[in-house]
């Protein structure tokens, strides 16, 4: 009497087609999961420290913005500049916003923000500056490098990939 139980002729299949279908089908799925919806990454900086250390691997969300755009606070993954290398920043202006740092602290719209992330304090000036229409303004939480040294600024909403998962 043969036994032709479902799970296992799921799990352990002879190498007929239909196997080899969905053999197919499973790495197609995986190919558009990690291309398009979860892209794999890897932190390459110190930018983002405490908040996400260096050389850790991660997942950008991209749903994330799907239906609304980022908020004030919110860590995003930028896309940068044509090349196929995603920043990661916080997000502290929104359209409209003045942006400034004095003495190290941020002002938006003249007023102090509150950032408990930031853990190294700096000694930043930045004029300030209004976020344009469609743009965000987005800095990294280590500010313990010259502000030269650093990423950051105002960039179009459409450049920002998603979220990190994590």
């Amino acid at each position: 009497m043969k036994n032709n139980h479902p799970l296992k002729t799921f799990f352990f299949p002879s190498l007929t087609t239909g196997f080899l279908l969905r053999l197919a089908v499973i790495a197609a799925l995986a190919v558009v999961l990690f291309t398009y919806v979860l892209i794999p990454f890897k932190i390459n900086g110190q930018s983002m420290e405490p908040t996400y250390q260096n050389g850790r691997m991660n997942f950008c969300w991209r749903p994330a913005y799907l239906f609304s755009p980022p908020g004030r606070h919110d860590i995003v993954a930028v896309r940068f500049a044509g090349r196929h290398i995603m920043l990661l920043k916080r997000v502290v202006g929104l359209e409209g916003d003045t942006v400034e740092f004095r003495d190290g602290d941020l002002f938006i719209n003249r007023e102090k923000l509150a950032e408990p992330y930031v853990r190294y304090p700096c000694n930043w000036n930045l004029a300030p500056r209004t976020v344009k229409k469609g743009n965000i303004y987005v800095v990294g939480d280590n500010r313990d490098v010259p502000i030269h040294t650093h990423d950051f600024g105002q960039t179009p909403i459409k450049r920002v990939l998603g979220a990190p998962l994590w």
